[in-house]
């Protein structure tokens, strides 16, 4: 293994954990940016379509660009983007201004999101084994930190503004420093352009990554509502402070790093079909106890049980849909991201909506479905070509 490949796996675990606290930062600030805004629960979800509808455009822009200009300026440009706009939800006071925040800030992220699984689907080629789900668990370690930060400064009472711009600040120093590492272009372009793959290949290809697609909605649903209403769960539905309702998202975001960081050992040996499957159905478990169990105990547990069994799912998606193709790993992964930033678009929105209707916690029951969906269609990944890529050799 040489220092440019080891490097640019460093640097990839970098952006991973530079995204997770990005958006962790936003996550804990919610319920303070709800209430300076004076918005309902209602409002907010569907305020935070914006969000995912940013991203959407932003990975479906980000994806074909990395495979076009190469990882090395597509993600720290991303990242430097997406560090600036974190501020601008904490500057908000009416809807309308929330409301344009969001929007900038979910397609930043979505550059940024899309742009450095890419990367990290050729160093995963690189290395020859599953390294994809590691990548995932920093940005978790992202999200565990910010909720420490998050419960700190809610404690101190400092406004949102204050923790997101010092955040968002940290965050464009570390996009460009950690640029040069990145690799300059994706490994096997060259090869792709001179032994194009036969069109029945390609259209079996396709089918697949939309597949793989529909599932990432699904599993990103879920992750997202966890995202974006777990600290507003244990706030007003069971009572607790907001310093340790921001723990909620904490202790889901942690269970998810634990997951992802023996996830790739897993996959080795089980299988990518095998960690969908049971992950799937571990995580159904997990959102049903947050659903009608009533003490604050049981719902840190649900909320920790839910993100363990969703850990692995999502990386096993995208790295089936980067390998599928890698001479269009940023196009394909931008499929199955955008689809699944779909799930993360209309599941805080549709929980919001539920809301109308039943109580918070019952709403989550509509995450149980999902999940068990996911579990029974976890077929697609019967395949070893997802669990054990071939070396690039090309890099150097």
């Amino acid at each position: 293994m040489n220092d440019s490949l080891r490097g640019a796996r460093i640097a990839t675990f970098v952006y991973f954990s530079l995204c997770g606290t990005l958006m962790g930062t936003w996550v804990v600030n919610i319920p303070a940016v709800e209430e300076r805004v004076g918005i309902t629960h209602a409002t907010l979800g569907g305020l935070l379509v914006l969000l995912g509808l940013g991203a959407f455009i932003g990975m479906q822009v980000a994806g074909p660009l990395t495979d076009r200009l190469g990882a090395r300026v597509v993600v720290p440009a991303t990242g430097v983007l997406c560090s600036a706009t974190l501020v601008l939800p904490g500057l908000s006071r009416e809807p309308w201004t929330l409301a344009g925040a969001l929007l900038l800030l979910g397609f930043s992220n979505g550059c940024l999101d899309v742009s450095m699984n890419a990367h990290a689907v050729h160093v995963e080629k690189a290395y020859g084994r599953p390294v994809m789900s590691a990548f995932h668990a920093t940005f978790s370690v992202g999200g565990v930190l910010a909720a420490l930060v998050g419960a700190a400064t809610a404690s101190a009472g400092l406004s949102p503004a204050a923790g997101m711009g010092a955040m968002g600040a940290l965050g464009v120093v570390v996009a460009l420093v950690s640029a040069r590492a990145l690799l300059p272009a994706a490994p096997t372009a060259a090869s792709a352009k001179t032994e194009p793959a036969p069109a029945p290949g390609r259209r079996r290809t396709g089918s697949r990554i939309w597949i793989l697609a529909a599932l990432a909605l699904m599993v990103m649903l879920c992750e997202g509502a966890a995202n974006d209403w777990s600290a507003l769960h244990l706030k007003d539905v069971l009572g607790a402070p907001a310093s340790t309702a921001a723990f909620a998202y904490g202790t889901f975001a942690a269970t998810m790093t634990v997951g992802r960081l023996l996830a790739d050992r897993l996959v080795t040996r089980f299988g990518s079909m095998a960690i969908l499957r049971y992950g799937a159905a571990t995580a159904a478990v997990g959102i049903t106890v947050v659903a009608v169990v009533p003490w604050i105990w049981a719902a840190f547990a649900g909320w920790a049980l839910f993100g363990l069994g969703l850990s692995g799912c999502v990386p096993q998606l995208f790295s089936a849909a980067g390998h599928a193709d890698p001479a269009a790993a940023g196009a394909n992964v931008s499929r199955v991201a955008g689809l699944g930033y779909v799930g993360m678009l209309a599941g805080p929105a549709v929980i919001g909506w539920l809301t109308h209707l039943v109580a918070l916690n019952h709403a989550f029951l509509l995450l149980t479905l999902m999940c068990a969906i996911t579990a029974v269609a976890a077929g697609i990944l019967r395949t070893g070509s997802d669990r054990t890529p071939e070396p690039a050799h090309s890099v150097h």
